[in-house]
């Protein structure tokens, strides 16, 4: 049974809106409704300063649109509208009737959303099942960081961890082609994803709920209610570690999210050349900012060697990955050259840790794999020291 709009919008007119007068769409809280693959994406606006008491309309509005006949699933968020000059966009409500005689009754108190354990010491919700959430990210797009992410969970794997890799890349996945995964992914009760596996791991991206050519055409809040949803209603089960292929860039999706899942630490990937450095320095400021541990740096496209001859060639120049992670005091996890066979091995669905995994391309990864555990175990090492001890006496 397809799902329709109509069907929709009849749906949410039953979820009243803030304060109990009128219905959310009467009010026109209602963004554009998209749906995909019998999923609907929408948001409700709100004001800024509500968001965090209004959470049960937005989980109340998710539960109507989930029990239509033929929906897969709903993502809904939370958005504040605003006008020039840094106004709200005021909540539309209909104009309130004549005073009567008797006093109204105040309406019963809502109850507060279920507040999930803290992730370790961050004020952070964690995930249960997984250990440590890892970040791979890049100030540009282009610089080669989800072949970099694919590889490197695929090297942690190669070091015994048991791994997920999650395709946080809202815009542009590339998780389905790079991994040679298709299909959608199962649910349990209808709610919660069982993630895609190949070579080892557990996968999950929006390439899998929506068509490669479909235009991904959402507001923020929109995007971050998907990788929520995609984080934290997926069976993940036991895992050492989540890689997270973010999406390119520093913007709000990109800061928001570094905000609110705990990440144990983050990879940033560049290339050699100076403006490609400038957007990485806007990613390790990202991650400052929000105190997430820097794991280090990998100069991706570092050199080309030539088949023939086996001469180098620095196209994009050299080192200048390494020169800027010693200036900033952050590791230096590794360079990866410009190889066809990189190429190649990823347009194929056939990551080259697993096609050529003695080769020395694939070498290059697992050693990149094992330092940035070895970076992950000194943050954890350090954290754990830096926890004050509770002393009775």
């Amino acid at each position: 049974m397809s799902v329709t709009r109509e069907a929709v919008v009849d749906k949410l007119k039953t979820i009243k809106g803030p304060d109990f007068e009128g219905d959310i769409v009467s009010l026109g809280l209602v963004s554009e409704i998209f749906i995909a693959d019998a999923k609907v994406f929408f948001s409700i606006t709100v004001p800024a300063a509500r968001a965090q008491e209004l959470e049960p309309l937005r989980a109340a509005a998710e539960r109507a649109v989930k029990s239509i006949p033929g929906v897969a699933g709903a993502v809904v968020a939370l958005t504040a509208e605003k006008k020039g000059g840094g106004m709200e966009q005021p909540v539309r409500r209909p104009s309130p009737p004549p005073a009567a005689p008797a006093q109204r009754a105040a309406p019963p108190p809502r109850p507060a959303p279920p507040k999930a354990p803290a992730s370790h010491g961050s004020g952070k919700r964690g995930v249960p099942g997984i250990d440590a959430i890892i970040a791979v990210a890049s100030g540009k797009g282009g610089v080669g960081k989800s072949t970099t992410a694919v590889n490197l969970a695929l090297g942690l794997a190669a070091n015994g961890l048991k791994v997920g890799l999650l395709d946080a890349d809202i815009y542009g996945p590339s998780v389905p082609r790079l991994m040679n995964v298709h299909g959608r992914p199962k649910t349990i009760d209808g709610k919660v994803l069982i993630p895609m596996e190949n070579f080892g791991l557990k996968l999950m991206s929006m390439g899998f709920l929506v068509d490669e050519e479909t235009p991904m055409i959402w507001r923020g809040p929109m995007v971050m209610s998907a990788l929520t949803q995609m984080l934290r209603e997926v069976e993940w089960g036991k895992l050492d570690v989540l890689v997270v292929d973010m999406p390119p860039g520093t913007g709000d999706a990109q800061l928001t999210m570094a905000q609110q899942v705990p990440l144990a630490g983050a990879v940033i990937v560049s290339t050699p050349q100076d403006l490609a450095l400038i957007d990485a320095r806007k990613g390790l400021n990202m991650f400052k900012k929000v105190d997430v541990p820097l794991l280090g740096i990998v100069e991706n496209m570092s050199y080309f060697l030539a088949p023939d001859t086996g001469k180098r060639y620095d196209i994009f120049g050299h080192g200048g990955a390494r020169k800027e992670a010693e200036r900033l005091g952050v590791a230096f996890l590794g360079e990866v050259p410009l190889e066809m066979v990189i190429r190649e091995s990823s347009d194929a669905g056939a990551p080259i840790v697993v096609s050529e995994p003695d080769g020395p391309q694939a070498k290059i990864y697992r050693d990149i794999a094992a330092r940035v555990l070895e970076r992950l175990k000194e943050e954890q090492a350090g954290a754990a020291a830096a926890t004050p001890a509770i002393v009775f006496e």
